[in-house]
């Protein structure tokens, strides 16, 4: 698939926000047939545009949870430094996503805490151990801000 029309970026944009939308709802909302817009689906699926369908599991006090957004920066950017600290960041369940950045970090990370004494915990047992940490920045998510969410 060489080029996305406005059709398949408004499919791709619905099915950001609810990937459990019906074919015919959807087919509605893209102005196609319900066959075709099945076979546009299939195609973004097959070229690898639609990777796969995830759920958002909520914790136990999903609520409660601290996130914090940490950005790192690595004692060296050589291929091995980046290697090994992907490595250790995948053993982690508390780091929930993790980007390779360009700019002023090596990495941003997303983690999630039961409080601020969880968080010092995940700083000091497990960011501050991941390998060729140089500096540690976080920041506190006041809340999320999602789309086709309403306040």
């Amino acid at each position: 698939m060489s080029q996305l029309d406005n059709i398949d970026r408004n499919i791709i944009r619905l099915l950001r926000l609810d990937g459990r939308i019906s074919n015919a709802r959807l087919s509605a909302e893209v102005g196609l047939s319900p066959s075709a817009c099945l076979r546009r689906v299939a195609a973004l699926e097959e070229a690898g545009v639609i990777r796969g369908y995830t759920a958002l599991i909520a914790g136990p006090a999903e609520e409660d949870a601290l996130v914090a957004i940490v950005q790192i920066t690595l004692d060296r950017q050589t291929e091995e430094y980046l290697n090994r600290f992907e490595e250790a960041v995948r053993k982690h369940p508390e780091i929930r996503e993790c980007y390779l950045m360009t700019g002023d970090c090596d990495y941003v990370l997303r983690t999630e805490a039961r409080g601020a004494a969880d968080y010092e915990r995940i700083h000091k047992e497990v960011l501050s151990r991941l390998p060729g940490v140089a500096r540690i920045h976080s920041s506190f998510a006041i809340r999320p801000v999602l789309p086709g969410q309403r306040r």
